[in-house]
């Protein structure tokens, strides 16, 4: 599914399969997380159900006022607790599938809000 054509100097994601995302020219396999100006490949983590607030750390460090959480294929919902966590920090988590958490990202990115994407590959 291709997401956008623009050019900008923020990463953008431009085209997501089931098993990879392109940002810009570049096709990424593996969780990522991403933000306007980072790219943090093979995000060790396993399955979004068994996330927890460490496993947020590198999107955590970025700073944003969102992390979108693209949960694969389809949205699965983590443990509740991870959301009142972030909360407790002043950052809030949108739980989608990651088709969704991609195309969100963009917008969001368009709006020049301080959003990171912690992403579920497949």
């Amino acid at each position: 599914m291709k997401l956008t054509l623009e050019t900008s100097a923020a990463n953008l994601i431009s085209a997501w399969e089931p098993d990879a995302i392109r940002v810009g020219k570049n096709w990424l396999r593996g969780h990522l997380i991403l933000s306007s100006q980072h790219i943090i490949q093979d995000w060790a983590v396993t399955a979004p159900e068994a996330l927890q607030a460490h496993d947020l750390k590198p999107a955590i460090d970025l700073g944003p006022k969102i992390i979108l959480l693209g949960t694969g294929n389809r949205m699965v919902l983590p443990d509740i607790n991870l959301m009142t966590e972030l909360a407790s920090q002043g950052i809030g988590l949108e739980i989608m599938d990651t088709p969704a958490a991609c195309r969100t990202y963009n917008v969001l990115i368009h709006e020049y809000r301080d959003v990171v994407a912690a992403l579920f590959i497949g």
